[in-house]
């Protein structure tokens, strides 16, 4: 869910924009923790985008919750994931763990996105929306190295060629589905990604003035 700031800040117990917390209470997910903690990353920064993303997923124990959260201001971008803890022999009881970072927007080396479109032939250009998009973005903060063993052509060979892999730099990355989350939701973010590359384009190069 997506807005561009409009109008003043509206008391809601956190100053936060209204069209942000009505996302975070739509989302259902402790809004109130999830607007405190975003509070205090933002620090009355004004909002330019924002972009909130509920999840939930089953695992063999439990269905878990989560929500992301992206805050596009003039000068970073604010990311914070809050999860579901469940209780265990050091916690009695559940609890639910919320973190924020926030990127000066000359720190985000990448913005990427896959479009997944349905039915490709019968694309119209500024009418057919994806079906599906991933954003990821990369600020260098995190660096995951995926290794395999490396091999050769011949297939019966059984000598040691190491190990081969790939560096990827992707610091956030969440896809959003219309089968899963609805095509609004996909809209809104594609809108969000827009913004986010026109502000992350506007930043001067680093190292040069």
């Amino acid at each position: 869910m997506v807005h561009d700031a409009a109008g003043q800040w509206e008391d809601v117990g956190v100053p936060t924009l209204p069209a942000l917390r009505r996302d975070l209470d739509r989302a259902g997910y402790y809004p109130e923790l999830v607007a405190d903690v975003l509070d205090v990353a933002i620090a009355d920064e004004p909002i330019a985008a924002h972009l909130v993303l509920p999840e939930t997923t089953l695992d063999d124990v439990a269905l878990r919750r989560h929500v992301t959260v992206m805050v596009l201001t003039a000068t970073r971008l604010v990311v914070a994931h809050v999860d579901d803890l469940p209780a265990d022999s050091e916690h009695p009881s559940a609890s639910a763990a919320a973190t924020t970072e926030a990127v000066p927007l000359d720190r985000v080396r990448s913005v990427g996105l896959t479009h997944v479109v349905s039915d490709p032939a019968r694309y119209r250009p500024g009418r057919t929306r994806p079906s599906e998009l991933t954003l990821a973005i990369g600020w260098g903060s995190v660096s995951q190295v995926d290794l395999e063993p490396a091999s050769c052509e011949d297939p019966h060979c059984t000598a040691d060629h190491g190990l081969t892999g790939s560096v990827t730099g992707d610091d956030v990355a969440v896809r959003v589905s219309a089968a899963a989350e609805g095509v609004d939701a996909v809209r809104d973010a594609v809108a969000f990604a827009r913004a986010l590359s026109r502000a992350t384009a506007a930043q001067p190069v680093r190292g040069q003035d």
